[in-house]
């Protein structure tokens, strides 16, 4: 060293502290149903999606409402130095209350190919901002519409045009002397019998307010097939929407042309093999998109490549373990939802019996696997009879990235530690007491597709004795939840019920 100065010796850096295990508890619910009530199918929540500030949330269903609600408890907040000298906490978990809804799809036939089109809302995705109105797509199986929901003054007129003190009496002008055959006013004018003084103009004024939601743009006719995804691009100007072979990109301002940038069905319909069942854009990288398909991978796509993106950039699949094959291998092996980390960094998949975790920099394998109803495995062939095994769940994850989660039947849904060391798996179920169902067990280390165990056929069973002894029922299911992108808030849905969690 110059200056005769040592060498300083390295230091060990700090081991990372343990993360503190997170106590979930209940927030709050909406549509709540009372024991024994019957809930209709329009009613059932079908998409869920929180705006990128976390400010608004909105449901779809499957009559094709869309139902907004935003956040009350961040517009209350006080001052830190006012709420020191009340000794009130500022650090209230968040709260949202409804705000308006509005029938964004309606029933469709289509005569030419003789088929129904539902009015079920698949996804809704929050646009950017502006001027105060806020912007979201939502879809059903075939059709995609823009939405402006703004604040509408609502005008009135508080003043008549004459003022009832002045009014004359008994038919003659106010202060008037008559003049052969006019009349004068106060102010030296003259009116002719019968004439009114003091003529006012109406005064209107806006004191109420209105929510008013315009459907701006529809797309349309893009699709053969039914639409599973659609996704905005970080550019504000774009999006993408996925059927089973298809992936079109669009611009937000031109609804009657589309281009296709990803296309996997073959020449012969016979060569079909997989298709796609999620897509979604980078968070900030509007050249990159990933997409998922029923083979259980993820392939990343570069739109700087190709016009049309056949060939993908990377490849993130996990390759089975030797004679673990089985009839249900492919079935379970199925992505049914993918999403990207909020920094981009990592992509969370969801297939039947797992959670995984992929680094965009690592195709080999996920950094990690998360069981979500292992105890399922052995049920498998009853799962194929009554279709369960085809049940799409969604996926969601923290804004730090730390914690994932992803629903299950019996209403109940996981959440999972993914940081450093962390081995933290909480159970709760969606009802006013989350966590009575609680189960503490370690996270599985990624691992292949063990050998199945044959089972006895006794029938399409829709309930049973899970492996911690508490019982499933197949016929509730949460499918659809949400994170919220800066606090530990999730919104998931149970049929008609949407209930949120804090910790």
């Amino acid at each position: 060293m110059m200056n005769g100065a040592a060498a300083p010796e390295p230091t060990e850096a700090p081991a990372p502290s343990p993360q503190v295990p997170l106590d979930w508890r209940f927030s709050q619910v909406f549509g709540e149903r009372g024991a024994g009530e019957d809930v209709q199918d329009v009613d059932i929540i079908s998409a869920i999606e929180f705006n990128k500030l976390g400010h608004h949330l909105a449901t779809g269903d499957r009559g094709g409402r869309v139902v907004l609600f935003e956040r009350t408890d961040a517009k209350d907040h006080v001052s830190r130095k006012d709420a020191e000298k009340a000794d009130y906490s500022i650090s209230r978990h968040p709260e949202f209350r409804y705000k308006t809804e509005f029938q964004s799809h309606e029933p469709e036939f289509d005569y030419l190919k003789s088929l129904e089109i539902e009015e079920k809302i698949n996804k809704i995705k929050w646009c950017q901002e502006t001027n105060g109105a806020s912007f979201l797509l939502s879809t059903n199986d075939k059709t995609i519409k823009f939405w402006k929901v703004q604040e509408k003054k609502v005008k009135k007129i508080c003043e008549m045009n004459m003022n009832p003190s002045n009014a004359p009496a008994n038919g003659s002008p106010v202060g008037s002397t008559m003049c052969g055959s006019s009349a004068r006013t106060p102010n030296g004018g003259i009116l002719k019998p019968g004439g009114l003084p003091l003529l006012r103009l109406p005064v209107v004024t806006s004191q109420e307010t209105s929510l008013a939601a315009n459907c701006r743009r529809v797309y349309a006719h893009a699709h053969d097939y039914h639409i599973n995804s659609i996704s905005n691009n970080s550019d504000g100007e774009t999006f993408i929407s996925a059927d089973d072979l298809r992936i079109n990109l669009w611009n937000l301002e031109i609804s009657n042309q589309s281009f296709n940038i990803v296309d996997v069905k073959p020449t012969n319909m016979e060569d079909l093999t997989e298709v796609i069942t999620s897509a979604e854009f980078h968070p900030s990288h509007c050249n990159t998109l990933a997409y998922s398909s029923s083979k259980g991978s993820i392939r990343l796509v570069d739109l700087r490549q190709s016009a049309l993106c056949d060939t993908h950039s990377k490849l993130f699949e996990q390759h089975e373990a030797p004679g673990s094959r089985s009839f249900f291998t492919e079935i379970i092996a199925s992505i049914s939802d993918i999403k990207f980390s909020m920094d981009g960094r990592h992509i969370l998949s969801r297939d039947y019996m797992t959670l995984k975790l992929w680094d965009v920099n690592m195709d080999s394998g996920p950094v990690a696997t998360f069981q979500v109803h292992e105890y399922l495995r052995p049920k498998l062939c009853d799962l194929y009879e009554n279709d369960s095994i085809f049940d799409k769940f969604e996926c969601c994850q923290s804004g730090d990235g730390l914690r994932v989660a992803t629903g299950s039947y019996s209403n109940i849904f996981r959440v999972f530690n993914c940081g450093a060391g962390g081995s933290e798996v909480t159970t709760l179920e969606a009802t006013r007491n989350p966590t009575r169902r609680q189960i503490q067990n370690p996270a599985r280390p990624a691992r292949s597709l063990g050998s199945l165990t044959r089972v006895v056929r006794r029938g399409a069973e829709n309930t049973g004795i899970d492996a911690n002894g508490n019982s499933y029922d197949l016929s509730t299911k949460l499918l659809h939840l949400a994170w919220h992108p800066s606090e530990n808030l999730i919104a998931c849905a149970a049929a008609n019920s949407l209930y949120m969690y804090y910790a």
